[in-house]
């Protein structure tokens, strides 16, 4: 018996129709939406201040508007995240739209991850839960089920173990749910989006990608695919690079099952099909994370043009000057940036151009509004030829810091609240594992000396695909081919790693092994500050740090190219 699970949403912002594209492109039993990213927690948050009974994805409600029906008719179940800070709020205005629109619909929802009040000075504060409460939901015959923070894969794994009636220690079957869930959970990053490898399809292929779908088995095994007629691909590629995607060692942690990431078997199962397979499970930790926002401060910026000779002196002079003008009240923290997009005897002024980006925080929003914007403005004609700056710098404005923090499994009242109103708590896990890291597999045989190398960019052998974890970077780097991997394992070392990007030299940087993946993941510590919300550096989820990797050079065997 197979239970077909499909994604229409990666983030709060999604494509708008892919919930009325997957309800009517083919066949499914549960469409899944995942709504909630640590920004986004820290958005809603904000609205919650604003108006108390806000806090939840609208877009979600919209959708709704235009598929409550469609899903009704083809009796698709509907689980998302989407009620963030508020699914109890979420859950009664679907009732509300499924009333108005005379559709019959039972709507649960699961409550328990608000942990905001016992944590002083927190926006927001929650616990990632567990896939049972869910299950809890569907057992019951609800046919939507509103989640507030959970885990991404729990939006998968809760219904497959409604679906199978797994028991809460069947730690395999599990774990094979929770790593198609890891899969499905960004949407059409699985079916070609965001691919290393993306040049090399078919022309429009990736135009339009169609969003994915698992096939799931009772023992735990999944089918990767999505909807007939539907751009995008999906091979063993697309599926590695979601798998690596913000994950950090072999030992995959939840709230229900810690998942063996280095035991995962994938093969081509037919066109736009990945069978995933021999996924091992381990007991969860004893502790559940906890996402904690909190207001940082207050930041500012502004980009300095730099065009034509003397880039170098010209942003020295800038800085000096912006450096005496706020010496009176400096703010806590300045960052300089100067980027090199200028190249000589350019034939546009843009391309004769480089930016100079000041960022500056504060707990104090004055230090970052107007005593900056001015020093920045009264600088226009009285610095270096062909002062401008991209944008006038505004007032300033709060940013967030995301910390993780862990609490035990019982400080969590984790209840399903049912269709019918009744209340079912969810317990806690019994069984639980301290999380070590797991032993190093040993490297593949080393290939052979190569007779002849060529300097070439590392992404024409391996693909990457990089993320975010609070203040972490992770970035995931595999071979398509034995070959190319032996090599890699051999090669790309943290040492390496470091010198082809020198902004992680100073950090710590931890490399996990994946032969069964033929990939490395490296994890790089503190390299985006307190968190996206903080906007530490250009690239503040480090989405292209793993493209940037793929574009430096190495001496690479010619075989390989």
């Amino acid at each position: 018996m197979t239970l077909r699970i499909g994604n229409a949403s990666g983030f709060y912002g999604d494509r708008f129709d892919a919930m009325r594209e997957m309800l009517t492109g083919g066949e499914l039993d549960v469409l899944t939406g995942d709504y909630l990213a640590e920004l986004t927690m820290l958005i809603l948050g904000r609205d919650r201040l604003k108006d108390p009974g806000a806090g939840y994805a609208r877009t979600f409600l919209r959708q709704l508007e235009e598929c409550l029906g469609l899903a009704h008719e083809r009796g698709v179940r509907i689980v998302t995240n989407a009620g963030g800070l508020n699914p109890a709020g979420l859950a009664g205005a679907v009732r509300e739209l499924a009333a108005r629109l005379g559709i019959p619909v039972r709507v649960a929802h699961v409550e328990g991850d608000d942990l905001t009040g016992a944590h002083p000075g927190s926006l927001a504060a929650h616990a990632y839960l567990g896939g049972h409460g869910i299950a809890a939901c569907l057992r019951a015959g609800a046919e939507v089920v509103i989640t507030g923070r959970v885990t991404d894969a729990a939006l998968v794994s809760g219904p497959a173990a409604a679906h199978f009636g797994w028991r809460p220690d069947a730690y395999d079957r599990l774990a094979g749910a929770v790593v198609a869930g890891h899969v499905l959970e960004c949407g059409a990053q699985a079916t070609g989006g965001n691919y290393a490898f993306f040049a090399g399809q078919q022309p429009g292929r990736l135009k339009r990608p169609g969003f994915p779908l698992a096939e799931l088995h009772e023992d735990g095994t999944a089918v990767i695919t999505k909807h007939p007629g539907t751009g995008g691909l999906v091979d063993v590629g697309t599926v590695t690079a979601q798998l690596l995607y913000e994950t950090g060692g072999a030992r995959y942690a939840g709230p229900d099952v810690t998942a063996r990431l280095d035991t995962v078997r994938l093969t081509q199962d037919g066109p736009d099909r990945v069978r995933i397979e021999g996924v091992r499970g381990e007991a969860p930790p004893p502790e559940l994370k906890v996402g904690r926002n909190r207001l940082g401060g207050f930041r500012n910026e502004v980009t300095f043009v730099l065009t034509g000779l003397d880039i170098e002196a010209k942003a020295a002079l800038v800085r000096a000057q912006m450096t005496d003008a706020l010496a009176t009240s400096p703010p806590a923290r300045a960052r300089w940036d100067l980027v090199r997009t200028d190249r000589p005897d350019a034939p546009t002024e843009e391309t004769a151009s480089a930016l100079l980006r000041l960022v500056v925080r504060d707990r104090d929003p004055e230090a970052v509004g107007r005593t900056f914007t001015g020093a920045a403005v009264e600088l226009a004609l009285a610095s270096y030829p062909g002062f401008h700056v991209l944008a006038p710098p505004g007032k300033g404005a709060p940013y967030g810091v995301f910390e993780d923090v862990y609490v035990p499994h019982g400080a969590v009242d984790h209840v399903a609240v049912l269709h019918d109103g009744r209340r079912v708590p969810v317990s806690p896990a019994q069984d639980t594992l301290v999380l070590e890291q797991a032993p190093q597999p040993p490297l593949p045989e080393p290939p052979a000396p190569a007779t002849a190398t060529r300097r070439a960019p590392l992404g024409r052998v391996a693909g990457a695909r990089s993320g975010d974890k609070g203040g972490n970077a992770n970035v995931g780097v595999w071979a398509p081919a034995d070959d190319a991997w032996r090599w890699l394992a051999h090669t790309l070392t943290v040492d390496v790693l470091r010198e082809l990007l020198p902004e992680t030299a100073e950090l710590p940087v931890t490399r996990h092994v994946l032969p069964n993946l033929r990939a490395l993941n490296f994890v790089v510590e503190g390299i985006l500050g307190e968190g996206v919300a903080a906007q530490h550096r250009f690239d503040p989820q480090a989405k292209a740090l793993g493209e940037w990797l793929r574009s430096r050079h190495l001496d690479i065997p010619e075989a390989l190219l």
